[in-house]
């Protein structure tokens, strides 16, 4: 073996697996390791070379050794450090493949290089699928531990339809988890945003499954195509084996989180950037696991029956600009991220990175991916003509598919909030004089005037 030829993974769950066996078919060296002796089972039976311990997996990595850990965020990559890095030696290099917080990743790479040790933060996207066959794979890293890392990460990653791997390092070692997490902040908004279009063509419209199954796949060929798109047409399509039903009909209405989008609405208050989208997104999955529903399902009256105005047609529009917003909201959150700390690095390689391999990818990258070719300092996302021209196209659509959510009681808050996202950013005066107003009335907080300059107090007396 040779270190730019080894790697040692640390988790054999269904994403460290994926990725040895893509590793392995790749020509590069692997060595596993897992606490549970069924899954280090599993790998030998797979062909993959499982040892017995922490220990077992640096012995057999030719210095400087590459170690990816593949453990859930939070304890566990800190306890998978406390073992490994007593075994390591200066110059070897950690990679965190998982969806750590980037406030947690800057502060073990701090622990690491107290030791002589490098901590690559990755954020890697695109699932079980993603690790075994190529991901998309966000990097934050020192460039020397870059270098290292470097053949290895490009050699399992995805590529883009002009061969480029999907795989850029974006900053320091927290900058990769920063923009992994971004990344699944646009992820819940456009899922939401599909789960409000379904929401409006079954108990708006009266669409049947299998019609909405069809309405979406029509999309397909333009803007809103995608891989999540074709995730919700193959579940729409999904029976049950043993009941012969429809699948989607027997799950939970309860969407479950891990945190990812939580931390980027709390990004975006904590930059002081508006994110409505995303930050409706995380809301309205919290919604879904209220216990009180039910009970108020039976209390609160509904509208009537005014069915929609707007058609089933029209709401390719509505999705589409929801998915423009989300993007032009993360985007602008790396930004701001970018004045502040320095890093990460150009939106435009961000988009670049997501074209394959992601849960984001998809046709409305392409435009986004220009859109930063033509002025890499773009400042934000709506201002280039053919990403704004996109939206006008869908902006009527939007309003209508709104209207209508109301009209018939259906709840739209991603929807919505990119509706009212944009009137706001659109509108050159706010209701926001009222606000400082009252603030300087019982705050004594002061306020701009719009005559002169300078900052003012009054006392507000009235008539």
């Amino acid at each position: 073996m040779t270190a730019s030829r080894a790697i040692g993974i640390l988790g054999l769950g269904t994403m460290g697996r994926g990725f040895a066996l893509n590793f392995r078919e790749k020509g590069v060296a692997v060595v596993t390791f897992d606490p549970n002796e069924r899954a280090r089972r599993a790998a030998a039976e797979a062909g993959l070379r499982a040892v017995a311990d922490p220990a077992g997996l640096v012995a057999a990595l030719p210095p400087p050794r590459c170690v990816l850990l593949m453990v859930p965020a939070g304890p566990p990559v800190d306890t998978a450090l406390d073992e490994l890095v007593p075994l390591l030696a200066p110059g070897d290099v950690v990679i965190d493949g998982g969806n750590s917080h980037w406030r947690d990743t800057d502060r073990r790479a701090a622990r690491l290089a107290a030791a002589g040790l490098a901590l690559v933060g990755a954020g890697i996207s695109g699932g079980e699928e993603g690790a075994r066959y190529g991901p998309s794979i966000m990097v934050g890293a020192e460039p020397d531990a870059f270098a290292t890392v470097r053949p290895l990460l490009e050699a399992v990653a995805a590529r883009a339809e002009d061969g480029t791997p999907c795989c850029v390092r974006f900053g320091p070692p927290p900058a990769g988890h920063l923009v992994k997490m971004v990344h699944n902040g646009i992820e819940y908004a456009i899922m939401q945003g599909l789960a409000e279009v379904y929401d409006l063509a079954r108990r708006g419209h009266g669409l049947d499954l299998p019609a909405i199954a069809d309405l979406l796949e029509s999309w397909a060929a333009g803007p809103c195509g995608g891989f999540l798109l074709e995730t919700a047409v193959r579940v729409l399509r999904t029976r049950d084996p043993e009941t012969g039903r429809p699948l989607i009909g027997l799950v939970r209405d309860r969407a479950e989180q891990k945190g990812t989008g939580a931390w980027t609405a709390i990004e975006a208050l904590e930059l002081g950037v508006p994110a409505p989208t995303l930050l409706e997104a995380v809301q309205a999955r919290s919604l879904s696991a209220a216990p009180v529903r039910a009970e108020l399902a039976r209390l609160l009256p509904r509208p009537g029956e005014a069915g929609p105005s707007g058609r089933p047609e029209d709401l390719e529009g509505a999705l589409l600009a929801t998915m423009i917003a989300a993007h032009a909201q993360g985007l602008a959150i790396l930004a701001e991220s970018g004045r502040e700390r320095g890093w990460p690095g150009p939106r435009g390689a961000v988009a670049r990175v997501w074209r394959a391999g992601c849960i984001l990818r998809g046709t409305l990258l392409g435009p986004i991916v220009r859109a930063f070719e033509r002025d890499p300092d773009l400042p934000f996302l709506l201002l280039d003509e053919e990403l704004l021209a996109l939206l006008l196209a869908g902006l009527a659509d939007l309003r209508t598919a709104v209207a209508d959510a109301v009209r018939t009681g259906l709840p739209v808050p991603v929807t919505a909030a990119s509706l009212s996202w944009l009137d706001g950013l659109s509108s050159a005066r706010l209701p926001a004089d009222l606000i400082q107003a009252m603030r300087d009335r019982f705050g004594a907080h002061g306020f701009e005037r719009v005559d002169r300059f300078g900052r003012f107090h009054d006392l507000w007396r009235g008539a």
